[in-house]
């Protein structure tokens, strides 16, 4: 059981510089005592005697009896608040000096600075939260697309919490089956269903391989992928480029092999972050400086995770576009056939021998032709799944995997000794090592050392 002290805890809650507002805000037993020593409303009224969710307007005063700031404070009582004690929050005009010069004064008259992430710990350990809550707190603000902020809101409400509850009531239904048996041991009767306990077990193992397949794509919309476009010179990488990025980051000319050296950009794409990469175009050369690009281009290639392949609708495929489709045969790879606005003369059918079971389209970059298809097909192949709901999915993070990986393993064990029908014992010991493991993902089995590193990603103020 992890404890929590008692001490009254202050951190400044917006960032330093020059802003409209400063927050610096208090938690604990006596953050109205602290305020109140410290703030002189123009009624007269002690923080302590507000209403709960009231504010109150008037000065700060030093202990000489200085007026430091013009400030509005805000009580709400516990436990209706984020961290189910008294919290006080004041709001003064932004600035370091206005917000650092009220945060000393509430640490002159005895409250603590907070360690990073402790407001939502206190929210946590008293129970307000889980920590797979606590945990989409910090997702909530380093996200940079709307889906990955629809994951982090969705986790916020409770929703892996209510899953893994839910797992783990299974796990327990199996044990209770399985202990329920033992008491008949000695009068060597089988009365343990093997057979129907390890069909549950493998559902429930089922349903974990999902929350892990998920999770990977959830890192996706949360972290992006790497994508480089590629193709041989003046097919309209650049273009490309340009238009996705919806600005000239890449120059374009009608002369071959402008793009010396990567041209590399990140982007957001139907809410996928993309490093995307315009690459030299790929041919034969004997310009040194130009033959370094291709080298370079090779490499991006080779560590793509998604590779789209440009081709010139008003070219013939050639030998060295087939060289290219090797390179990229084992790679998630559209094929994005550009200039489709010119008279054509690369027949898809003829594309489709060299290129099997790859994404074909046809587009204009300069002309902005179905360029909204190639984005769906980006993200469609991305997530390896066409029409990918986030708001349908739970999503873990990378902590919750790895347990959930681990649990998957004891159920693998669990399954393997009840078909060997060895003693109950045996599958009892790892299904209740499992079902401890999943307590560390709500924080019901979690220990300090734990709490202390994911509270650590926190800021000052959180």
């Amino acid at each position: 059981m992890v404890e929590m002290d008692n001490d009254t805890i202050v951190a400044i809650g917006t960032k330093p510089g020059e802003a409209a507002i400063g927050i610096v805000k208090l938690s604990g037993d006596n953050a109205t005592k602290i305020v109140d020593k410290i703030f002189k409303a123009k009624n007269n009224k002690k923080v302590k005697e507000l209403k709960s969710y009231s504010i109150a307007y008037g000065n700060i005063i030093d202990t000489d009896g200085n007026k430091i700031d013009e400030v509005i404070v805000s009580y709400m009582k516990k436990p209706k608040s984020y961290t189910r004690e008294d919290v006080v929050e004041i709001n003064s005009h932004g600035g370091i000096i206005p917000t650092t010069k009220v945060l000393q004064l509430c640490i002159d008259h005895g409250a603590r600075i907070a360690g990073p992430g402790e407001f939502t710990k206190r929210a946590f350990l008293n129970g307000r939260i889980d920590l797979s809550q606590a945990e989409a707190v910090i997702d909530i603000v380093r996200s940079k697309t709307e889906e990955s902020l629809k994951i982090a809101a969705k986790n916020m409400s409770g929703e892996i919490k209510r899953e893994i509850h839910n797992i783990s009531e299974k796990i327990k239904e199996v044990l209770v089956q399985l202990e329920a048996s033992v008491d008949f041991i000695e009068e060597d009767l089988e009365l343990t269903p093997y057979a129907k306990l390890t069909k549950k077990v493998r559902e429930i193992k089922k349903e974990i391989i999902g929350l892990i397949r998920d999770e990977e794509k959830g890192e996706i919309i949360k972290n992006g992928v790497k994508v480089v476009i590629a193709g041989k010179p003046n097919v309209g990488k650049s273009s490309l480029l340009n238009i996705l990025s919806k600005k000239e980051k890449a120059i374009v000319t009608s002369i071959p092999g402008t793009t010396r050296d990567a041209v590399e950009e990140i982007l957001y794409v139907k809410g996928i972050p993309l490093i995307l990469i315009d690459t030299a175009g790929i041919r034969r050369t004997k310009n040194q400086i130009e033959k370094i690009g291709v080298e370079k281009s090779l490499k991006h290639l080779n560590e793509a995770e998604l590779v789209i392949f440009v081709m010139d609708n008003s070219k013939k495929i050639d030998g060295l576009d087939i060289e290219i489709v090797k390179k990229i045969k084992d790679k998630k790879s559209i094929i994005a056939i550009n200039k489709a606005d010119l008279p054509e003369k690369l027949k898809t059918e003829e594309i489709k021998k060299y290129c099997k079971n790859k994404k074909i389209v046809k587009i204009s970059a300069t002309k902005k032709i179905k360029i909204e298809k190639l984005e769906k097909m980006i993200r469609d192949i991305v997530l390896e799944e066409e029409n990918f709901n986030i708001e349908e999915k739970i999503i873990i993070n990378r902590r919750h995997k790895k347990i959930l990986k681990d649990v998957g393993k004891l159920l693998a064990r669990a399954t393997n000794a009840m078909e060997e029908k060895l003693s109950e014992e045996f599958p009892s010991s790892d299904l209740k090592i499992a079902k401890d493991l999943l307590g560390e993902i709500t924080g019901d089995t979690a220990r300090e050392d734990i709490l202390d590193r994911i509270f650590s990603r926190f800021c000052i103020g959180k």
